[in-house]
C-alpha cells in the first residue's frame, strides 16, 4: 500500500488565491465561534438558572481576552513565525467551542469561553502576518478584501446556523458540531503550510523595547484610535439603528431589520469594491477620508430627514457600500506603516481597538435610555469623522516614524 504524495508546489503565481482560502476560512471560524453562544442564551437561561447579564460574560470574556492578548500574540508571530499559531489558534478555539458540549454548569460555559478566547487572538496578527509573506504585492488589497469578508460572513452565518442546529439537533449537539468543523481546517493548513509563508525576518537587534516603541509612537496609537472610534461608530449603529428609526419615524420592526441588512450587504459589497481599488491605486488616504464622510452625510441623513421606508433601506445600504469600501485601503495603510517583520505586533495592537469599540456600545444606548434617539446618529456620525482626524495625522508621520525605528 502507497502513501499519497503531498501535492506538487504550486508555482508562485498560483498560489495567492489558494493562500487567501486557507487564511479566510480561519477568518470565518474565528467570527463565527465569536458569536455562536448568545443564539443559546434563552436555552441557558433555562437550563443553568442564570440571568441575562451573566450570560453576556460568556461573550464579554471571550472578546476582552482577544483584544488583551492579540498585542503579546503580535510579538511571538513576529519573533517566531505566524504558522505554529494559526494552527495552535485555531485549534484551541475549536476544540474549545466543542467542549462546551459536555459542560456541566455555566462556569465551565465561561472557563471555556476564555479558553476560546486565547486562540482566538492568534487570527488577527498570525493572519495579516502570512497574507503579508505570502501574497503578490499587486493582490494585497484583494487578499485583505477578501479576509475582511470571510470575517463578515462568520459573524453573519453564526446566529442563524445555531439556532437551526439547536433546534433541530439539541444545543450540545450543535456546538460538538459546530466545533468540531475546525479539525478539518487546521487538518488544511497543516497540509498546505508550505504554500504560507511568513513575513521577512528582520534583523535581530533591539528586541521588544523596540516593538514597545514603535506600539506607543505617535502614529500607532492614532491608527489604534481610527480602528477604536470607527468600531465604536459602526457597533453603535448597527446596535441601535432598529429602535431609533422605530422612535423617530415609525419604522416597522421588520422594515428596520430590513434596513440593517441593506446595511450589512452593502458593507460586504463594498469591502470586494475596496480592494479591487487598494489594488488599483495608491491614493489610500483620499479614498478612505471621501468615502467615511459619504457615510456621515449618509448617516446623517437617516436621522434627519423623514424618508419612506424604501428610500431609508437604500440609504443605509450605500452608507454600509461606503463604510465598507474604506476598510481594506485602510488595512493597507496600517500595513505600508509596519516596519519589515514587525506586521504581527502591528496588528495585533491596532485591530484589539475593534472587540475594545464594540465594548462601548451600551454608551449609545444611554441616549436612547434618557429620552435622546435623535442624537444617536449624530453620535455615531461624530465618531465617525472624529476617526478621520486621527488616521489623518496618522499617515502623515506613519513612514516618518516607522523609518527612525531601527528593525528588531
Amino acid at each position: 500500500m502507497t502513501v499519497p504524495a503531498a501535492p506538487a508546489p504550486l508555482p508562485e503565481k498560483d498560489r495567492d488565491w489558494p493562500v487567501i482560502g486557507l487564511i479566510g476560512t480561519a477568518h470565518f471560524l474565528s467570527h463565527f465561534y465569536m458569536l455562536c453562544l448568545a443564539p443559546l442564551f434563552p436555552v441557558w437561561k433555562e437550563e443553568f438558572g442564570v440571568s441575562y447579564t451573566t450570560l453576556g460574560f460568556s461573550i464579554a470574556l471571550m472578546s476582552t481576552v482577544t483584544a488583551v492578548l492579540q498585542t503579546p500574540v503580535g510579538f511571538l508571530v513576529d519573533r517566531q513565525g505566524a504558522r505554529r499559531y494559526l494552527v495552535g489558534g485555531t485549534l484551541v478555539m475549536a476544540l474549545s467551542i466543542s467542549a462546551m458540549a459536555f459542560a456541566p454548569n455555566f462556569g465551565t460555559i465561561l472557563a471555556l469561553a476564555l479558553l476560546s478566547g486565547v486562540g482566538n487572538s492568534v487570527i488577527h496578527p498570525a493572519d495579516y502576518a502570512i497574507l503579508a509573506g505570502s501574497i503578490n504585492k499587486s493582490r494585497m488589497g484583494r487578499a485583505f478584501s477578501m479576509h475582511t469578508m470571510t470575517g463578515n460572513l462568520g459573524f453573519a452565518a453564526a446566529p442563524p446556523i445555531i439556532a437551526a442546529l439547536a433546534l433541530g439537533l439539541g444545543w450540545r449537539e450543535a456546538l460538538l458540531l459546530v466545533g468540531l468543523l475546525g479539525v478539518p481546517v487546521v487538518a488544511a493548513i497543516l497540509w498546505q503550510s508550505r504554500i504560507l509563508t511568513d513575513q521577512p525576518k528582520p534583523r535581530a537587534a533591539a528586541g521588544e523595547a523596540t516593538g514597545a516603541n514603535l506600539l506607543f509612537s505617535k502614529p500607532m496609537l492614532l491608527f489604534f484610535a481610527f480602528f477604536w472610534l470607527s468600531s465604536m461608530a459602526s457597533s453603535g449603529f448597527q446596535a441601535f439603528a432598529i429602535p431609533v428609526m422605530g422612535v423617530l419615524w415609525g419604522l416597522p420592526v421588520a422594515m428596520g431589520s430590513t434596513l440593517l441588512t441593506g446595511y450589512f450587504v452593502g458593507n460586504i459589497l463594498g469591502v470586494l469594491a475596496g480592494g479591487w481599488f487598494a489594488d488599483h491605486s495608491k491614493r489610500h488616504g483620499a479614498f478612505v477620508v471621501g468615502l467615511t464622510l459619504v457615510a456621515v452625510a449618509l448617516i446623517l441623513a437617516l436621522g434627519a430627514v423623514p424618508l419612506p421606508p424604501a428610500g431609508a433601506i437604500v440609504v443605509a445600504l450605500l452608507a454600509g457600500l461606503a463604510l465598507g469600501a474604506s476598510r481594506t485601503p485602510r488595512d493597507v495603510m496600517v500595513k505600508d506603516a509596519a516596519p519589515p517583520g514587525q506586521i504581527g505586533k502591528v496588528f495585533g495592537f491596532i485591530s484589539s481597538g475593534l472587540p475594545l469599540g464594540g465594548a462601548m456600545t451600551p454608551a449609545v444606548g444611554l441616549l436612547l435610555d434618557h429620552g435622546l434617539p435623535h442624537l444617536v446618529m449624530p453620535l455615531v456620525a461624530g465618531l465617525l469623522a472624529l476617526s478621520l482626524l486621527c488616521m489623518g495625522t496618522a499617515k502623515g508621520s506613519a513612514r516618518q516614524a516607522a523609518a527612525a525605528i531601527p528593525a528588531e
